[in-house]
């Protein structure tokens, strides 16, 4: 059964400055792996922006929006063996969740030079 849906859509340049800006920020908002990964890309601010409109969907998703407990960097955006991204959650944020029962977390993520998107789809 479906929990909740959320989708979200962004301006990559938003996300670059930000980045640029606001030291700390990546940190604060990207798990280490996801900067790694990041990192690594040609075209990084188009793949942060990306997993940060699939952590704004998952929220979307749980209905509540932000939650004391939850943490944006503890909802790390993965890839499975064959490329497809996951959404894993880390920490205090597995933590806090944990009584949802979410069972499965369906993403993905799209983008292009100037805006990023990303769908959650949450089952029980």
């Amino acid at each position: 059964m479906i929990l909740g849906t959320g989708i979200d859509i962004i301006e990559v340049d938003r996300i670059a400055e930000k980045i640029g800006k606001n030291q700390g920020f990546r940190e604060l908002v990207f798990s280490p792996k996801e900067i790694a990964y990041c990192e690594k890309q040609v075209h990084s601010h188009q793949h942060y922006a990306g997993r940060f409109a699939a952590k704004e969907a998952f929220l979307k998703a749980l209905g509540t929006g932000w939650l004391n407990g939850t943490a944006f960097n503890e909802i790390e955006v993965t890839h499975d063996s064959n490329g497809q991204p996951q959404l894993e959650l880390k920490g205090g944020t597995a933590e806090t969740l944990a009584s949802r029962k979410i069972r499965r977390i369906h993403v993905s993520l799209s983008h292009q030079k100037t805006m990023a998107t990303a769908i959650v789809i949450l089952e029980d």
